[in-house]
This record gives C-alpha cells, structure tokens and sequence, in this order.
C-alpha cells in the first residue's frame, strides 16, 4: 500500500508540497517489537514522497487517520465510486471507528487513486 500511495503521490503533483506528513494509525493494530504500532506514516520532502510501516503512539503530522483494522479491512473492499464506499466512510465516522484530523486536501486526488489501487489488489 505504501508504495501505490507513493506513486500516486508523485504522478499527482506531489513535487508542489515542500513538506508535509501523514500519519495511519490503526487504534486497535499490534504492536511491533520495536515499539512502533501497526500503521504507517508517509512524508513528502521537497515533492518527494516515502513512507515507513509502523507509527509511533503518540506521533503527530499535517494529518492523522486513526481507524480499526475492521473498518480499514471493509473500506478496501470498496471502490471509491461505490456508494457502499460513502456510506461505510461515514458510519465509521460517526461511530469513531474512523477519526481524520488534520487537512487531507494536498493528497486527496493521490489517495483516492491509490485506494483503488489498494481495492483492486485485496479483493
């Protein structure tokens, strides 16, 4: 997932953004052995975007989507123009199983491709 994220990130225009980070948290995911838990954080710097597997706790970004790992496994199941899509994003908000903080707007058109990506290669 990192690496479509990733790639969607630098054929959309990532190469605008100087810096800038995303933050995946899954509240309810293991932990790793190295303290981090299960996640995964994605940076841009100077129009160049990585990603690492794994968050810290309490790490902060630009934007922070902590979900359950029920609500991220059904999500990816779902393309984005399904409608099925809108309203399981919304119930999982309403019921805090999906928490978004922060602005997403300097990599939405990146995450909404990658997420199909995603969907295409889980089911």
């Amino acid at each position: 997932a990192g690496a479509l994220v990733c790639r969607a990130l630098g054929d959309s225009g990532a190469q605008g953004i100087a810096r800038w980070r995303l933050i995946e948290r899954y509240v309810d995911g293991e932990p790793f052995s190295d303290g981090l838990v299960q996640g995964i954080r994605f940076d841009i710097r100077e129009g160049v975007a990585t990603f690492r597997v794994g968050v810290q706790p309490g790490e902060t970004a630009d934007a922070t989507i902590e979900v359950t790992a029920g609500v991220a496994r059904a999500l990816n199941l779902l393309h984005t123009d399904d409608p099925r899509f809108a309203l399981a994003m919304e119930d999982a908000i309403r019921t805090g199983a999906l928490v978004i903080e922060g602005d997403l707007s300097p990599i939405s058109a990146a995450l909404a491709v990658s997420h199909d990506a995603i969907v295409d290669r889980t089911s």
